[in-house]
């Protein structure tokens, strides 16, 4: 087992953040033309919430569309035939999920026709690539407290050889913000065009002290529609939307 040093750092600033969030957006509806893609932290169902993103990339921009989280305890089999039907509303039959939960999530989603792919990276490195995407404002948040908060309660240690962790802080929750940031890495929003690594943050950067931050992204009419059009639509599991 790796040794840590006792320099435990935050991961991101609160400024950094919300300066991502659409304040007042707390869901935006699917719309046609638009392709949308998912990530799903999945759970048993006796310790860990499951959680669910949707989102798409709008001009290198990663753009949250849906959350969902279902507290313990619940059952995984009901949970999957929720989020299969949420999934489907948006026109994604493919969802990308944790590693470490075994086999059962792909089999419970293929029952519903969701096709599901294991992620590429663990969730440390997720959050690696996540912040980049955050501090210059290429992600587009929902008003989601508690998407917020776990994002800013996240810690980054050091190992002895130099590796960086980055995970919530002992006895925390981080599991909707996981799936956030496996949905910013599906999307692949600022693949080319960012460092992912830890080395060129100084911390929370929105000052101009510790580091680079872009200006604020100009006016995206379409993204305005958009969101015009989720504030008059409700999603409701039995009805679909309306």
């Amino acid at each position: 087992m790796a040794e840590f040093r006792s320099d435990i750092e935050s991961f991101v600033s609160r400024e950094a953040v919300e300066a991502c969030v659409s304040v007042g957006v707390r869901e935006r509806a699917p719309v046609s033309g638009i392709r949308y893609s998912a990530f799903v932290d999945p759970s048993g169902g006796s310790a860990d919430s499951m959680t669910l993103a949707i989102g798409h990339e709008h001009d290198d921009v990663a753009i949250l569309d849906a959350v969902r989280e279902v507290r313990p305890p619940f059952s995984p089999e009901d949970v999957v035939s929720e989020f299969a039907a949420l999934l489907k509303s948006y026109r994604v039959t493919e969802v990308t999920g944790d590693r470490y939960a075994g086999e059962w999530p792909r089999e419970r989603f293929d029952v519903h026709d969701v096709k599901y792919e294991v992620a590429a990276k663990p969730k440390s490195d997720l959050y690696r690539d996540l912040l980049p995407a955050i501090n210059s404002r290429k992600v587009d948040l929902l008003d989601h407290p508690k998407l917020v908060a776990q994002l800013c309660s996240l810690e980054r240690r050091t190992a002895r050889g130099g590796r960086d962790s980055i995970d919530h802080a002992p006895n925390g929750h981080d599991d909707v913000a996981n799936c956030v940031a496996g949905l910013v890495a599906a999307l692949a929003v600022g693949a080319s065009s960012y460092d992912s690594s830890l080395a060129w943050v100084g911390g929370p950067g929105l000052d101009g002290d510790w580091g680079w931050v872009a200006p604020p992204p100009t006016v995206d009419v379409r993204k305005q529609l958009i969101e015009q059009a989720a504030r008059r639509r409700r999603w409701d599991p039995q009805r679909g939307w309306h």
